[in-house]
């Protein structure tokens, strides 16, 4: 084991969604990283689009942190490799503090990192200190940082839910309401920061407004002194064997296929694997490439102009004629099937490499934790989607979900070298799984006993 290492950290959670954490957590990132302090974020649980925005205000890659999905070995890793390099290390909390199981509380009480709530305070005032003061104290031994409010009407406003606060000390600051503060949504969460032009306007408005408050104006040495957190080491972990040395991965990346977790890109180049990155909205064929990962994205949203792209279409069927591996995760699936209806009722012709279609509804279809279980392995991941599949394929694996979580698991569908599914998988959770998944194939990939 190494030697541990001290650095100022802030797990900043709120009591649901919606809250404002990204908001707060980029604009903290932002604010530290223009005075030239090294800031390293990372994000409580499965998310592809919160990073986004933390990555364009640090301007280093932002991994997921989950006590069930990358696990304990891998968070303490991680942390402990942040901490040697770092002024700041923020974590951004998932849902609400103590949603999910594990939680965004079980993470912090489990590396004793200090818990900034935000608080959208817009609609109350006494009850802002009710609020507080049970989410530091619902679950004994949580280490408290404080509390800001967000979304606040006016400075008598923020008067009153300061004077609410059982701890004076717990105050850091309010946030003035302000549309232009407010990152954009669409149905699967943030609207990623690579779409809009004036993303780093956004995280400097918000970082400037942060700098009026407590919490903005605390220099490095403070921040050290209130918020100290000791990393022990990690147990290094065996080396990942080379397995995919001399094979070349070409991974599909745009505004169509951008969930992408920077673990799997890094889990891909220590197997001894070539990453090449084509753009199936540009590029009208594969490049050179020995398998092929369509990750998940927005393929509904860039429907018509997937459509016209035969040219790819007919350089991922040739691909799969000559029994090259495809992995194809939620949205890379969807482009795979003959038919996309969207949103708004209109159905495109797709890729038809897979018989059927899928349709975009309302409501969620799926959401949770889940793992693919084969050759005595187990790859974990989520699934988080809005469509629903109609195929005559049938389900070649299924996914499980973890022991005590009600609901089925996610089909995984092969037809010849394609494998497809809902299914996110966080490919360090099982390297020599995912070797198999990009030679062989799921062709040679037996479900687990």
């Amino acid at each position: 084991m190494t030697h541990t290492t001290s650095c100022p950290a802030l797990l900043i959670a709120a009591p649901a969604s919606g809250q404002g954490k990204t908001t707060v957590t980029a604009a903290l990132a932002r604010l530290h990283a223009r005075q030239g302090r090294r800031v390293r974020v990372f994000k409580c649980g499965p998310d592809f689009l919160d990073p986004f925005w933390h990555t364009l205000a640090t301007g280093a890659p932002v991994h997921q942190l989950d006590l069930w999905m990358t696990g304990e070995a891998d968070c303490r890793a991680r942390l402990h490799a942040a901490a040697q390099e770092a002024d700041l290390i923020l974590v951004e909390g998932v849902m609400g503090l103590y949603d999910g199981q594990p939680s965004a509380a079980d993470l912090a009480q489990h590396f004793g990192l200090p818990v900034l709530a935000v608080i959208d305070a817009s609609a109350m005032a006494g009850t802002f200190g009710a609020l507080a003061y049970g989410l530091q104290h619902y679950q004994p031994g949580l280490r408290w940082a404080g509390v800001l409010a967000n979304r606040v009407g006016s400075a008598r406003h923020a008067e009153m839910l300061q004077q609410g606060l059982r701890d004076p000390q717990h105050w850091l600051g309010a946030l003035q309401r302000n549309p232009s503060l407010v990152l954009p949504e669409r149905h699967l969460g943030l609207v990623a920061a690579t779409e809009l032009g004036d993303a780093q306007q956004r995280l400097d408005a918000a970082a400037d407004a942060l700098a009026e408050t407590p919490l903005g104006r605390m220099t490095l040495e403070e921040l050290r002194t209130r918020w100290a957190v000791e990393f022990p080491g990690p147990v290094l972990p065996a080396p990942v064997p080379a397995l995919l040395r001399g094979c070349t991965v070409a991974v599909a990346s745009d505004a169509a296929f951008c969930f992408i977790y920077a673990a799997n890109i890094e889990c891909l180049q220590r197997l001894g694997a070539r990453v090449v990155f084509f753009s199936p909205l540009k590029d009208s064929a594969l490049p050179a490439c020995d398998a092929v990962w369509l990750p998940g994205g927005y393929p509904e949203l860039h429907a018509t102009r997937l459509a016209a792209n035969h040219g790819l279409r007919d350089s991922l069927r040739a691909h799969v004629a000559a029994g090259k591996p495809l992995w194809a995760e939620c949205g890379g699936m969807m482009a795979l099937f003959e038919r996309l209806t969207d949103g708004a009722g209109v159905t495109h012709e797709l890729w038809g490499l897979l018989p059927g279609g899928v349709t975009l509804q309302k409501r969620l279809a799926a959401l949770g934790p889940q793992a693919l279980q084969a050759d005595g392995g187990e790859l974990r991941g989520h699934t988080f989607h809005y469509s629903t599949c109609d195929t005559s394929l049938q389900p070649a694996l299924r996914t499980t979900r973890p022991t005590g979580m009600a609901g089925e698991g996610e089909a995984v569908y092969r037809q010849g070298s394609i494998a497809a599914s809902y299914f996110h998988a966080w490919f360090p959770s099982d390297p020599a799984l995912v070797a198999r998944l990009f030679s062989a194939g799921l062709a040679q990939v037996q479900e687990a006993a």
